[in-house]
Formats: structure tokens, sequence, C-alpha cells
């Protein structure tokens, strides 16, 4: 029952759409109607520019934080990895948006920061080496996920093994259209970095 609780509390804190909050709030821009339409960090920047986008990035991922520390702070017996699924599947299917959301990368980093700041360490800084080199926040993004799944797997953690795994895979998923994309030649590159 504590699994039931504690995953519908963090389904709820994922489908808050930081980007839809701040966007109507401060810009009186509807983020799904510009750029990608997507509800994430990465639109935002483009959309709405750096200010915005580091502040739905930052709360994105203390969204999944945030659904982990609750489990540790309250239900020390329950898998945090598995309740904080539940804020990522919130994020990309949030209830307060039509269920129309982002593609978890914020979030599933969040939820990595809560279990195992080191890792969350790694593929902070992997994502940016990979960002430098291709200028696609996409294909940083995938490639970021691929890092913490073999870093997980020296870590010899293996519910950080199977959670990293599958939150890759729900990445690269969500990030479909994306690879068309870059093997199109059409996915739009950053240029501030």
């Amino acid at each position: 029952m504590d699994y039931v609780i504690f995953s519908i509390i963090a389904y709820f804190l994922g489908s808050i759409p930081f980007s839809l909050v701040i966007g109507k709030t401060f810009y009186q821009t509807d983020i799904r109607e510009h750029g990608s339409g997507n509800l994430g960090g990465t639109n935002t920047f483009r959309v709405l520019g750096w200010k915005a986008g580091l502040a739905v990035t930052i709360l994105d991922i203390l969204k999944g934080t945030a659904a982990v520390v609750l489990v540790y702070l309250f239900a020390a017996q329950l898998e945090p990895l598995i309740v904080g699924a539940f804020a990522v599947i919130g994020h990309s299917f949030p209830l307060f948006a039509k269920f129309k959301g982002g593609k978890a990368v914020a979030t599933s980093g969040g939820v990595l920061l809560g279990v195992s700041p080191l890792l969350f360490a790694i593929i902070f800084v992997s994502f940016f080496v990979f960002l430098k080199l291709s200028k696609y926040v996409s294909l940083s993004s995938m490639l970021t996920g691929v890092v913490a799944v073999i870093v997980a797997l020296f870590m010899k953690h293996i519910g950080l093994i199977i959670v990293t795994m599958l939150l890759t895979i729900f990445v690269i998923y969500r990030h479909t259209d994306n690879i068309k994309r870059i093997k199109n030649k059409t996915e739009p590159k950053i240029t501030w970095l």
C-alpha cells in the first residue's frame, strides 16, 4: 500500500508542468504553442530564453529528487528508484497538461541525483561534454543515458542498473522524432557552447 501512496505522490509531483506555469505566469506564453511544443527545458530555452530555461530545468530535476527524498524521509522501507520512476512518468504524461509532457531527461536525472549524487555528477559532466562535441541536446541526452547505465554497472547496484537501463530506453523512445531529424540533418543545434 505504501508503494501505491508514494508512487501516486511522485506521479503528481512529476505532473507539475513547470515550463507551462513559468511560461504563462511570467511570459504570457503557452510553451506548447511554440518551438517543438514540448513541455521541457530545451524548448523553454529556445522559446523563452536562458533564464526561463534554466529555471524549468532545475525545477524538473528537483521533481525527481523530491520524489526520492520523500521516500527516504517517510518510507525508508521502499525502493526510492521505483517511486522516482513514477515522477518521470508524471513528467512525460502529466495529469495537469493533458498527458503531453516533456521527454523525461531532467526528471530522470533528478531521480538519480536523489539516489546517487556521484552518478548524477558524472552524467552532468558527460552531458555537457557530449553537448560541446555534438551541439545536439537530444543526442547528448541519449548518450548521457548510456553513460548512466555504464556507470551503474560499475557501481554493481542491481536496482540502479535496472532503473537506469529502463530510464535510458524510455528517454531514447521519447526522442524518436529527434533521431529522425538528426539523420535528416534538420535537428536544431545549440549555438551557445
